[in-house]
This record gives C-alpha cells, sequence and structure tokens, in this order.
C-alpha cells in the first residue's frame, strides 16, 4: 500500500505506517487524533479547526471517517487509530529513555499514567495536572514554564479532544525547544484500565465505540449522534481542496 495523504478541510491526514509517522513528529510539532464527532464539528468551531491545521500530523482515528472516504469518494485507507498509535509507542524503544512529560485531567489519571508507564520501562516520565481550561482559553503559562525547564522529548496530552488540539498549538508556540506533542486523550486509559475495556481485534474491527457506548453510554451515545453530521462535510466544495 502506497502512502497517501488526504487534506479535509485543511487538516492533513497521514495514512503511513507507524514508523514513518513517528519519525516525522520526532521533529517536533503536534500529532492530532479527531474522532467523528469532533470533526462534525470544525465548521461551527474555528478555533479547533484551526489547531488541526496547524497540526504536524492527522492520523484516521475515525472508522466513520474511514468509511465515508471509500463510500463517497473511493479512497481506501488504513484505519490507525489512537489505541493503535499508543500500542505502537508503548514498544517503541527509542523513547524508552526520553523525557516523557503527561499532562492529565486529575491527581487519580496522573499517578495511574506515571506508573503505568514506568512498568513499561519509560524511565524519565514527569506529570502535569491540567486545570478546567475555561472557555476554550488554553494559555497555560505554567505548564510552559515546566515544558521549557524540563525539555521533554514527548508531551502525551491525555485530556478531553477539542481542547487538547489547541493546548498542543499553544505549547507549539510557546515551547523554546519543540517537542513532539501526542494529542490521544483517551488512549492511554485503554491501556491503564481507566477507559472502556477495548482489545486490538475490536480496534481492528471498528467496534472501538461500541464499547465505549456500553462502558458510558451517557456521555458517548450523545458523540455517536452527533458524528452523524459528518457525513454532510463530505459533500461541499471546500472539503477537499
Amino acid at each position: 500500500m502506497k502512502n497517501k495523504l488526504i487534506i479535509f478541510y485543511g487538516i492533513r491526514f497521514y495514512d503511513y505506517p507507524f514508523v514513518e509517522l513517528i519519525n516525522k513528529i520526532n521533529k517536533g510539532g503536534y500529532l492530532v487524533a479527531p474522532a467523528a464527532s469532533s470533526l462534525s464539528q470544525i465548521i461551527k468551531n474555528k478555533d479547533h479547526l484551526k489547531a488541526l491545521k496547524k497540526a504536524s500530523i492527522a492520523i484516521l482515528d475515525s472508522g466513520f471517517f474511514c468509511i465515508l472516504l471509500f463510500i463517497l469518494k473511493g479512497i481506501s485507507v488504513k484505519k490507525n487509530s489512537g489505541f493503535l498509535f499508543m500500542k505502537n509507542f508503548l514498544n517503541y524503544k527509542y523513547a524508552k529513555n526520553k523525557k516523557i512529560l503527561c499532562v492529565d485531567p486529575s491527581s487519580k489519571d496522573s499517578l495511574i499514567n506515571q506508573s503505568f508507564l514506568r512498568k513499561n520501562k519509560f524511565t524519565q516520565v514527569k506529570s502535569y495536572i491540567a486545570p478546567k481550561y475555561r472557555n476554550g482559553n488554553v494559555k497555560d503559562v505554567k505548564l510552559c514554564k515546566l515544558v521549557n525547564l524540563y525539555k521533554p522529548k514527548y508531551i502525551l496530552i491525555n485530556i478531553g479532544g477539542g481542547v487538547q488540539e489547541k493546548l498542543a498549538l499553544y505549547i507549539s508556540q510557546q515551547s523554546k525547544h519543540n517537542p513532539a506533542s501526542l494529542c490521544l486523550g483517551a488512549a492511554i486509559g485503554f491501556y491503564t484500565g481507566s477507559q472502556a475495556p477495548i482489545n486490538s481485534l475490536l480496534d481492528r474491527l471498528y467496534l472501538g465505540w461500541l464499547m465505549r457506548v456500553i462502558y458510558n453510554p451517557v456521555i458517548f451515545i450523545p458523540r455517536i449522534v452527533q458524528s452523524i453530521y459528518l457525513t454532510r462535510l463530505f459533500f461541499k466544495k471546500e472539503a477537499f481542496k
């Protein structure tokens, strides 16, 4: 399969294998893995769209997006979810002795994630507990001071979609050494057990969404409904310019 670059509303989706993706992001910048529910709102949320467009790499996290590409545009791609990217990253030997900074949503997640990464032989791990960013304002001077002092090679941003991408853009603009930020949201939680029990087979069969609905229907049923609106974006003239 040849590598493909799909540009959707200016967002650069790379249908590349992990090795090429990680080599590219190792140069700095940030990687995003937008869900279908998030993509369905990009016309309304200009700041989010800007952050997605500025990303160095977008990966094909959404199975629904991949299906729409094939049915409506005849473009065949291989889904590369945040779950799969995290799996490959956990096995990526180069990163084991590099400085890692986790941006976590709570102290509980911080302890779980640090412990998990150390058990997986990551030797230099710090955590920053993100505040509740209000009204889309992600300017975080305290975080940027930590980034510039600690100089992590990788920043794992483990907070919600729509916010993490804007935070990664802010970090990239403020950091002095250009770290590689990975906006993978809940992906690490699939491995620590703090999120829905997704496995490689479910991910391969595009059924990760189903497990998340079963695990937390109150949050994820509305997101599934919202995802349907992604279809109409495919028919706009500016979609694939």
